[in-house]
């Protein structure tokens, strides 16, 4: 390898792209395209960045594997910044697998970060947990050493664990700054936020208050009773009643735990789970089903009792009940969440990532641009959306599967 491309992969590895394409730019040899490649990336010229890395991998002789590997892996880290989350995960494997064959642990390492980071995006916490176990940190850089420890703290920040993502963040921030580069610290510092920022809220006997993620912990570990409205969910320390999948007896619980410790009316009860402003004998007896089938989940944790005006929560061993909100009880608020990173989304991704239909997500993107909340830019299938940062608090508790139910 010449200099000037030692040259300007050191660049590269400093976070320096203008010295490195100060170095190549005028050089179509295949290390000089990849390395311009990563350049352009750096600079945020990704549609051009991308042309260029495949331009390179073409260029390297069928002997070249190990460069058609690092090739692969630059625009697998492309895909995810452009929220490309289609990209072929055999691909990026096939090339982990090749720099791992040849001793190139570094770029083997970046090649599993990127399938974690893949991971964590749409919400398979579990898969990117496995994943990441089979990394070894200690012999990294500094520079590969804070990338790691930012995907562990996102990890514990998905499984609501702050003590060992603050750990991860303090590490992740002495690695930035050893590393010396600018874009890698302030990641990290904007990691920090998110456990400072209001995360939830809390509901309890017609009160709210906001919460952090700490106190978010530290409520689902108590003595309560929570009406857990993140995951659809009612809850203790030991014992979980999933609702996800039968809306009407969360909206039921969620009605009571709020007015807890005082009764719900039949018509608030009505109104809330069935949406009926004139409630006739027919809603009436539909209620009292629907309670019946809420009173045989909640067995467990807590009885529904009938009351003179309506219904009642009533927790087994006098415990208190508290529902735990989201921050923002938007229709949207899951769309809203992913687009809060600041990044370019397809619609696709954004239903990838939320595990449901490309349709529905296409719907909530068209109401959302007509209230101007979102925007987007291009056509057809280059067509992304974006919003700005959702102010005042974390997103966290709004991402897919950030919490788990059992």
């Amino acid at each position: 390898m010449d200099s000037l491309i030692t040259a300007a992969a050191r660049a590269l590895a400093a976070g320096d792209p203008l010295g490195a394409l100060k170095r190549v730019a005028l050089r179509d040899d295949a290390p000089a395209l990849a390395l311009r490649g990563i350049a352009m990336a750096q600079l945020g010229d990704l549609a051009r960045a991308k042309v260029l890395l495949r331009k390179a991998g073409r260029a390297f002789g069928p002997k070249e594997s190990v460069a058609r590997a690092r090739c692969v892996v630059a625009e697998a880290e492309i895909a995810l910044v452009s929220r490309d989350l289609g990209f072929p995960a055999r691909a990026l494997d096939a090339a982990r697998s090749t720099l791992d064959a040849h001793g190139d642990r570094l770029n083997a390492a970046h090649a599993r970060h990127l399938e974690v980071r893949r991971l964590l995006l749409i919400g398979r916490v579990d898969e990117a947990e496995r994943a990441l176990a089979a990394l070894d940190p200690t012999p990294f850089p500094a520079a590969s050493r804070a990338a790691h420890e930012l995907v562990v703290a996102g990890i514990a920040l998905r499984r609501l664990r702050t003590g060992p993502a603050l750990a991860a963040l303090e590490r992740a921030a002495d690695a930035a700054r050893r590393a010396g580069i600018p874009a890698l610290v302030a990641e990290v510092d904007s990691a920090f936020e998110v456990l400072d920022a209001p995360s939830a809220r809390l509901i309890a006997s017609g009160e709210e208050r906001p919460l952090r993620l700490a106190e978010v912990e530290n409520l689902l570990a108590s003595e309560a009773l929570v009406v857990d409205a993140c995951r659809h969910a009612v809850r203790d320390a030991a014992t979980i009643v999933p609702l996800a999948t039968r809306p009407v007896l969360f909206a039921l619980a969620r009605a009571l735990g709020e007015a807890w410790p005082a009764d719900v009316p039949r018509d608030t009860l009505l109104a809330r789970a069935f949406g009926a402003t004139h409630a006739d004998d027919s809603h009436r007896a539909r209620l009292r089903v629907e309670i019946g089938r809420l009173r045989t989940k909640l067995r467990p944790l807590a009885s529904v009792d009938a009351t003179r005006r309506g219904f009642a929560l009533t927790p087994r061993r006098n415990r208190t009940v508290v529902v735990l909100a989201r921050p923002t009880d938007d229709a949207h608020a899951s769309v809203l969440a992913l687009l809060a990173d600041a990044e370019a989304w397809s619609s696709s991704a954004l239903a990838l990532a939320l595990g449901t239909s490309q349709r529905t997500v296409q719907r909530a993107l068209d109401s959302l641009a007509t209230s101007s909340r979102v925007q987007s830019f291009g056509r057809g299938r280059s067509r992304r959306w974006m919003t700005k940062p959702v102010p005042g608090f974390t997103t966290t508790l709004l991402l897919p599967a950030s919490l788990p139910i059992d």
